[in-house]
Protein backbone atom coordinates (compact mmCIF):
# COMPACT_ATOMS: atom_id res chain seq x y z
CA UNK A 1 0.00 0.00 0.00
CA UNK A 2 2.94 2.49 0.77
CA UNK A 3 4.69 1.34 -2.20
CA UNK A 4 1.85 2.04 -4.55
CA UNK A 5 1.22 6.06 -2.78
CA UNK A 6 4.72 6.49 -3.01
CA UNK A 7 4.02 5.87 -7.31
CA UNK A 8 1.35 7.47 -7.28
CA UNK A 9 2.72 10.77 -5.73
CA UNK A 10 6.14 10.44 -7.70
CA UNK A 11 4.19 10.30 -10.60
CA UNK A 12 1.91 13.24 -10.09
CA UNK A 13 5.38 15.07 -9.91
CA UNK A 14 6.68 14.02 -13.03
CA UNK A 15 2.76 15.43 -14.66
CA UNK A 16 3.55 18.54 -12.89
CA UNK A 17 6.81 18.17 -14.10
CA UNK A 18 5.69 17.94 -17.62
CA UNK A 19 2.44 20.67 -17.25
CA UNK A 20 4.91 23.31 -16.45
CA UNK A 21 7.54 22.81 -19.33
CA UNK A 22 4.30 22.17 -21.62
CA UNK A 23 2.11 25.40 -20.56
CA UNK A 24 5.23 27.70 -20.29
CA UNK A 25 6.59 26.73 -23.40
CA UNK A 26 9.97 25.07 -21.63
CA UNK A 27 12.00 24.38 -24.98
CA UNK A 28 15.04 23.98 -23.30
CA UNK A 29 14.28 21.96 -19.71
CA UNK A 30 13.16 18.60 -19.59
CA UNK A 31 11.58 16.85 -16.10
CA UNK A 32 14.61 15.91 -14.87
CA UNK A 33 16.18 19.38 -14.89
CA UNK A 34 13.66 20.55 -12.31
CA UNK A 35 13.86 19.67 -9.10
CA UNK A 36 11.33 18.59 -6.49
CA UNK A 37 12.37 19.89 -3.70
CA UNK A 38 13.88 23.52 -5.12
CA UNK A 39 12.41 26.75 -5.55
CA UNK A 40 10.33 26.82 -8.50
CA UNK A 41 10.49 30.91 -8.59
CA UNK A 42 13.19 33.16 -9.00
CA UNK A 43 16.69 31.65 -7.33
CA UNK A 44 15.21 28.33 -8.51
CA UNK A 45 13.82 27.73 -11.70
CA UNK A 46 13.45 31.37 -12.32
CA UNK A 47 9.41 31.62 -12.95
CA UNK A 48 7.79 34.66 -12.15
CA UNK A 49 4.23 35.66 -11.50
CA UNK A 50 3.03 35.73 -15.16
CA UNK A 51 4.42 31.71 -15.15
CA UNK A 52 2.41 31.38 -11.85
CA UNK A 53 -0.77 32.72 -13.53
CA UNK A 54 -0.33 30.16 -16.63
CA UNK A 55 1.21 27.18 -14.15
CA UNK A 56 -2.20 27.97 -11.76
CA UNK A 57 -5.00 28.03 -15.19
CA UNK A 58 -2.99 24.60 -16.51
CA UNK A 59 -3.45 23.00 -12.65
CA UNK A 60 -7.14 24.32 -12.77
CA UNK A 61 -7.95 22.74 -16.40
CA UNK A 62 -6.17 19.32 -15.98
CA UNK A 63 -6.82 18.52 -12.40
CA UNK A 64 -10.57 20.36 -12.25
CA UNK A 65 -9.47 22.35 -9.00
CA UNK A 66 -10.02 25.27 -7.47
CA UNK A 67 -7.42 27.71 -6.49
CA UNK A 68 -8.01 30.50 -4.12
CA UNK A 69 -6.99 34.12 -4.27
CA UNK A 70 -5.06 34.31 -1.29
CA UNK A 71 -1.29 34.94 -2.05
CA UNK A 72 0.51 34.42 0.27
CA UNK A 73 -0.89 30.51 0.88
CA UNK A 74 -0.71 30.10 -3.23
CA UNK A 75 2.85 30.83 -2.81
CA UNK A 76 3.36 28.47 -0.24
CA UNK A 77 1.55 26.14 -2.48
CA UNK A 78 3.54 27.31 -5.43
CA UNK A 79 7.22 27.10 -3.93
CA UNK A 80 8.61 23.61 -5.79
CA UNK A 81 7.03 20.63 -7.14
CA UNK A 82 6.95 18.78 -3.59
CA UNK A 83 4.33 21.43 -2.34
CA UNK A 84 2.52 21.56 -5.54
CA UNK A 85 2.07 17.75 -5.63
CA UNK A 86 0.77 18.07 -2.02
CA UNK A 87 -1.52 20.63 -3.00
CA UNK A 88 -2.88 19.08 -6.04
CA UNK A 89 -2.96 15.94 -4.11
CA UNK A 90 -4.86 17.34 -1.31
CA UNK A 91 -7.63 18.98 -3.44
CA UNK A 92 -8.14 15.67 -5.78
CA UNK A 93 -8.58 13.88 -2.15
CA UNK A 94 -10.44 16.10 -0.51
Amino acid sequence: MIFLLYNLIMELKEEIKDLIIQSLALEDITPDDIKDDEPLFNEGLGLDSIDALEIGMALQKKYNLEIGSDKEENSKYFYSINTLADFVESKINA
